[in-house]
């Protein structure tokens, strides 16, 4: 954790601390408490220093594993198993003991939470800018290895992937199946059956994901498709991965779109359009650049080749439909923003670099690296080549 750019954020604060009431999955508890408590608990920042309070369950693994100064348990304040009431009075008195009157919450904290801790005489106030967002967006180099070796697990799945989908046939008029399938050993090749490749390389190399897309044909028009049934010849096939260690809880991201057969003249043409604003866009990273100096890169290359984007045609449906990137970390889609009006560049921003057209009639096409910004420009640590027909 950045402590002192933390500190230097939250500075300005009228508040005399900094409240999070939440669970692991909440990236901001996980970033400031380090425990991976699967039940919401308190963590508070005060005087440049993080106290955590968990419930008796919890209590030994999180004085070994909580990245805090103290920690304390519920039977300490004379509360373990009590009403909303008197679980409410204890959090006033969990503050209050850090010698805390206010505390700033972040704008998705509970609202039943606030209140209770308002009614008791502690002042809260929303914190609407979410700074420990802002903070966790410049990672430390022990946070960019992290994302590094989630990078490298999620290149063995999208090999493991690319290797089952080269490796298909194609249906016939003499197959069961209907002509332009792939087959996987006499049966068709799912989207289902390579998200399963997908998952299981990744789990085997300590990493796992809720959700992939592996989406063909018009499902690829849609970006956020997870992709269902037969994968066919001749089609793009969108394969995005993005996977999070199960050690470090630091997410990967990454997108290769593939072939098998001929593509038509339209998908090659957005292919290599897209391969271009890959590049146009991976050129302008920097530190000082914009994200929105990053996407207008992109957006750049698409327009001069007459592609619709939604710096053109806010309304479009097709062409360029989304912004260039975003922020990686604890939470695979966080600060900063590639799109228009995006913030400037730090060393430290690890982010994704994602150009992509889109229209049912044609399919999709998006191709998509993960880099962090340095000092002098940026590293780009996806080592996984991109090729299109298989």
């Amino acid at each position: 954790m950045h402590r002192e750019r933390l500190d230097d954020r939250l500075a300005d604060l009228e508040t005399d601390g900094y409240l999070i009431d939440a669970s692991q999955d909440d990236a901001n508890q996980l970033y400031l408490s380090g425990f991976t408590g699967p039940d919401p608990f308190l963590t508070l920042y005060a005087d440049g220093e993080v106290h955590v309070l968990v419930g008796g369950l919890e209590y030994g693994r999180a004085r070994k594993e909580a990245a805090a100064d103290t920690v304390e348990r519920h039977a300490d304040y004379d509360y373990e198993y009590g009403g909303r009431e008197a679980r409410n009075d204890m959090y006033a008195r969990f503050v209050r003991n850090k010698g805390v009157e206010s505390v700033s919450m972040p704008p998705r904290g509970p609202v039943g939470t606030a209140d209770a801790l308002r009614e008791r005489g502690i002042e809260v106030a929303v914190d609407t800018d979410d700074r420990i967002r802002e903070v966790r967006a410049v990672k430390t180099d022990e946070e960019v290895d992290a994302i590094r070796e989630a990078q490298r697990a999620n290149e063995a799945a999208m090999r493991a992937a690319e290797e089952l989908i080269a490796g298909a046939d194609v249906a016939g008029d003499g197959d069961d199946a209907e002509t332009g399938v792939l087959l996987h050993d006499g049966e068709p090749l799912t989207s289902e059956r390579v998200t399963e490749e997908i998952e299981v390389t990744l789990l085997r190399r300590g990493c796992a994901l809720d959700q992939t897309i592996v989406a063909g044909g018009a499902q690829a028009a849609d970006p956020h498709d997870r992709g269902s049934g037969p994968l066919r010849a001749n089609e793009a096939i969108i394969v995005d991965i993005f996977p999070r260690s199960k050690a470090t809880k630091y997410n990967a991201d990454m997108t290769r779109t593939f072939c098998v057969g001929e593509p038509p003249a339209t998908l090659r043409e957005w292919y290599d359009l897209t391969e271009r604003a890959l590049d146009a866009a991976l050129d302008a990273v920097e530190p000082g650049a914009t994200g929105g100096d990053v996407h207008a890169a992109a957006c750049e290359v698409y327009e001069d080749a007459g592609e619709p984007t939604f710096r053109t045609d806010p309304e479009t449906e097709t062409g360029f439909i989304h912004s260039t990137g975003h922020g990686v970390g604890l939470d695979v889609h966080e600060s900063p923003r590639l799109a228009s009006g995006g913030e400037e560049l730090e060393p430290g921003h690890v982010i994704t670099v994602e150009p992509g057209l889109y229209d049912p009639d044609v399919g999709g096409v998006r191709i998509e690296d993960i880099v962090v910004v340095t000092e002098d420009g940026h590293e780009n640590f996806t080592e996984y080549p991109i090729e299109f027909a298989l």
